[in-house]
């Protein structure tokens, strides 16, 4: 008897915990949950500055009255406790107007290729179409001089879809590694093909085949995962002008109203060791017309 009365009063302070952080029904309420999100996931939330902004905001929140105050504070809280990439989104009511756009691939002269890899987010273009517009593209011009893998205004969005439609140019092992707080997790190229449904033919392009991407201060979040996947190979150059600095791995959390917090968790760190986060990503040719110095590079290498 006295075991069962031991184990009721943990379930009861348990529920009592868990009903004191996921009141989010009044103002107050809301904070704390998002605010308790944020201390167990976000990537600084072990630093000063968090530790001051939190003690803030709860005291605060106290006296909000409204959702619109707990909405702008959860929205400061967000950008201490996870840096700029975080954020407070609101619910998507509509998507007949969002724009989503399908890869474009082009034949260049000199037997060049030349892909452009949007944001995707798979709202109105499937990730297959996405994947496979570039995958068999590829396929049908294997004996290509080069490519050229334009991310230019590449904002983000899944990255998956991204690495997966480009697989054949990079080579098999961990493409890449989230480094949170407290551990690092590897990507490994088979674990992101298998992801969309890619079967293992081992469809690759010759590792000596010359590849150069180009960026831009629009190149950002996936954008810039899927650039880091080809960073340190001996055969890739990069053009244009440095990205936009969110190199880093966010993780929806919704909440009670239909917003969602999202919380950077991750930095990226490419398979050089090197670490990227919140700053931009410099390309190794600075240039105003990246299209066609990637084209001279390619057929300099390829005489």
């Amino acid at each position: 008897m006295k075991k069962h009365f031991i184990l009721l009063t943990l379930l009861l302070a348990a529920l009592s915990s868990c009903s004191l952080f996921d009141n989010q029904g009044t103002p107050n309420g809301y904070v704390k949950h998002c605010v308790r999100l944020l201390d167990s996931r976000a990537l600084y939330a072990d630093s000063p500055e968090w530790s001051a902004k939190k003690a803030e905001i709860l005291a605060a929140a106290k006296d909000f009255t409204s959702m619109d105050e707990a909405h702008e504070a959860v929205r400061e809280a967000a950008k201490v406790a996870g840096g700029k990439h975080s954020s407070l989104t609101e619910p998507v009511r509509d998507t007949s107007s969002y724009e989503e756009a399908a890869p474009e691939v082009k034949l260049l002269g000199q037997n060049i290729l030349h892909i452009v890899l949007p944001a995707h987010m798979g709202v109105k273009v499937s990730d297959s179409l996405y994947v496979y517009t570039v995958l068999n593209f590829l396929r049908e011009h294997a004996d290509a001089r080069g490519v050229v893998l334009d991310l230019r205004d590449n904002r983000g969005g899944n990255m998956y879809p991204m690495i997966a439609a480009v697989s054949a140019l990079i080579p098999d092992g961990d493409v890449l590694r989230f480094k949170s707080r407290t551990r690092t997790s590897p990507v490994p190229l088979d674990y992101v093909t298998r992801s969309q449904g890619l079967s293992q033919d081992g469809f690759k392009f010759p590792a000596s085949t010359p590849v150069a991407i180009l960026t831009n201060d629009w190149t950002a979040s996936s954008g810039e995962a899927t650039l880091l996947c080809f960073r340190g190979l001996d055969n890739v150059r990069t053009f244009g002008i440095p990205t936009a600095g969110y190199a880093s791995g966010n993780t929806p959390y919704p909440l009670a109203d239909g917003y969602s917090l999202v919380i950077t968790e991750s930095c990226d760190e490419a398979r050089t060791g090197e670490v990227f986060c919140d700053d931009p990503i410099a390309p190794d040719v600075r240039t105003e017309t990246p299209l066609e110095d990637a084209v001279s590079w390619i057929s300099a290498v390829k005489q």
